[in-house]
């Protein structure tokens, strides 16, 4: 069993990124509410707690409180934004609102007291900052180890192993923030780290064959990461006894069904098929508005998987492919609920099966990827750009038609093949149809046709991000191919919106 870095809840937004952080850094981590016991957390025998930040102020009634306990367990703890601030006001020290707040990158610098977090840095260095509210007095015994000239920015009880810091190390924005990370659970909990995604892997399969046996196993396969590399896993522990259900819904990108069809098809397992594109663009017809577009096709999902489900008489095992930020996203008892995952209690509860099956449900996105590749899955599917569950339905802005999505899948077409062998590609791209006409000319012709927008982003955890700066060579390239092969498309705009305020997708 690896050793565990306690990651408690309050919620914070970058809750996942920190714990992600610390298994990339080889430590076995896990997020738990805030208001975990005492009791309970000496029953996991963590080697060090962080607390996350979060959207309260810890002064006012209400506000989510660890038990404060823990600070005497022996157990080193790092506080981050407001899990620095409810340890110091929980100890004796107090909080208050800031004089002005700060918000974004804002330079951070080290005191002269030396600190294992900083290692004796002096210098200076940008740090992501979100808050109003400061510690203004330190509990008996902490130091401050670092400040702005708004606050503390980290503060210390060594002797107690109790640490503190205002900014968030755990982005991309901050610099160093990911060797922080590393000095506390190395140079502080005294880490060993011995946590390997082959270890998961290897037991994964020994509790996948326990519980299956020789029985079967359905999978609802949508040909994206988690449910391809779920397959991948599966048909390695049980080959032979998985069954994959394909619902084509004709929302995928160019050729994109047929490429999962031969993967799949090839492998230890029965691949099905279900061409059901006129059956959901029917359930479409007229509907603008893209929330209830992502309700109708996800409900029309699970009717067409229940039918076929059926046909297939009894299998007791379903499997999904369930990963760790699906349950943590789906909603805790301090955070917001980011968006309710099919995965998570999506499917009725009156399928007929005896049991669920989640191989991946204690895995993050990258865990994923890498396990995938050690699976032998095919490069394009394991590094394969995040693509909504409705697909290119909620890529044509306003109504869906069979004319609309071709021309959205050869534009987006054109744009992968014109990127996609690009030196210093973005994370992601992709092509929107969007609800606006604008004039043109082709030949002599006046034209009045819809406008394509090109987004192209960069980011390291798709929670935030900034646009890409294509070179204008390249963006005339894609603009000239789009305008020129696609009869039906006389403008492309690039979308230069950052991560807030916008989101990557557009609907």
């Amino acid at each position: 069993m690896s050793e565990l870095a306690l990651v408690l809840d309050f919620g914070g937004q970058y809750k996942e990124l920190i714990a992600g952080m610390v298994r990339a850094l080889s430590v076995y981590s896990e997020i738990r509410p805030g208001d975990m016991t005492v009791e309970e957390i000496k029953g996991l025998n963590p080697i060090g707690i962080i607390l996350t930040g979060g959207p309260n102020s810890v002064y006012l009634p209400g506000s989510p409180k660890c038990d404060p306990a823990i600070f005497k367990l022996g157990i080193p703890v790092l506080g981050i934004c407001y899990g620095m601030h409810m340890m110091c006001q929980l100890l004796g020290g107090e909080v208050a609102p800031g004089g002005i707040g700060e918000y974004g990158r804002v330079y951070v610098t080290p005191g002269e007291l030396s600190s294992k977090l900083f290692r004796g840095a002096k210098e200076p260095f940008a740090a992501l900052m979100n808050h109003r509210d400061a510690v203004k007095n330190l509990p008996e015994g902490f130091q401050t180890t670092a400040s702005t000239p708004a606050c503390i920015a980290a503060c210390e009880n060594a002797s107690q192993n109790l640490y503190g810091v205002q900014f968030h190390p755990e982005v991309k924005h901050t610099a160093g923030g990911r060797e922080i990370i590393q000095r506390f659970l190395y140079d502080i909990c005294g880490a060993a780290g011995d946590y390997k995604l082959n270890d998961y892997m290897d037991t994964q399969i020994k509790k996948i064959r326990q519980k299956i046996g020789g029985q079967k196993v359905l999978l609802a396969l949508s040909g994206g990461v988690d449910s391809s590399v779920c397959a991948g896993l599966l048909s390695k522990a049980v080959p032979g006894q998985l069954t994959c259900i394909f619902v084509d819904h004709g929302f995928m990108r160019l050729n994109e069904g047929d490429a999962i069809e031969r993967v799949f098809s090839k492998g230890n397992l029965q691949f099905i098929r279900v061409n059901a594109q006129e059956r959901f663009l029917c359930k479409l017809r007229g509907v603008t508005e893209p929330e209830k577009k992502r309700k109708l096709i996800g409900e029309e999902f699970i009717r067409v998987f229940e039918e076929e489900a059926a046909k297939l008489g009894n299998i007791p095992f379903l499997a999904q492919g369930t990963i760790y930020p699906d349950i943590v996203e789906s909603g805790g008892k301090h955070g917001a609920t980011i968006k309710s995952h099919h995965n998570v209690g999506g499917l009725p509860e009156n399928l007929a099966f005896a049991e669920v099956v989640e191989p991946l449900s204690g895995l993050f996105k990258d865990e994923v990827r890498i396990l995938g590749k050690k699976l032998g899955l095919p490069a394009s599917l394991v590094k394969r750009q995040p693509f909504p569950g409705p697909g290119l339905a909620i890529r044509v802005m306003g109504s869906v038609t069979e004319d609309k999505l071709d021309i959205i899948r050869r534009a987006d077409a054109i744009l992968r093949e014109e990127l996609d062998g690009y030196k210093s590609k973005p994370d992601q791209y992709f092509a929107v149809l969007t609800d606006t006409r604008s004039v043109g000319v082709k030949g002599d012709d006046r034209t009045y046709d819809p406008v394509i927008a090109v987004r192209a982003v960069t980011t390291g955890d798709f929670m935030t991000c900034e646009y890409a700066p294509l070179p204008h060579r390249v963006l005339r390239r894609i603009s000239s191919r789009i305008t020129s092969e696609i009869q039906a498309v006389s403008r492309v705009v690039y979308d230069i919106t950052s991560k807030p305020p916008a989101t990557v997708e557009w609907e």
